[in-house]
């Protein structure tokens, strides 16, 4: 059973900077498009980043310039640096495959709060 482990959540003051790693048993991970997302409270799960298996970085337009996604396929485990932080940022936050693939891990919590 594939595991989807997230990290590296916490609370962080306004402008702050987080880096969440996830940690995962999928096999032949370098084959896979992975990504982050995220769900606000009340609100759907939405894409935040991904990349490719080609090692292609893609984040939404709405967060360009702030957040960024790697992978490191050896460990495997892929990260998403967080950068200037803001309130609308809070939310608990699921790496997966682009599409989704595997069950859902827990997440983890990013509150972004003075």
């Amino acid at each position: 059973q594939v595991q989807l482990v997230e990290s590296g959540g916490g609370l962080v003051q306004p402008g702050g900077s987080l880096r969440l790693s996830c940690s995962t048993s999928i096999n032949s991970f370098s084959s896979y498009d992975m990504a982050w997302f995220r769900q606000a409270p009340g609100k759907q799960r939405e894409l935040v980043a991904y990349v490719t298996s080609g090692g292609t970085t893609i984040t939404v337009d709405s967060l360009k310039g702030r957040f960024t996604i790697s992978r490191d396929n050896a460990k495997p485990a892929v990260y998403l640096q967080m950068n200037g932080l803001k309130p609308e940022d809070t939310a608990v936050y699921y790496c997966n495959t682009l599409g989704g693939r595997f069950d859902w891990g827990q997440g983890t919590q990013v509150t972004v709060s003075s």
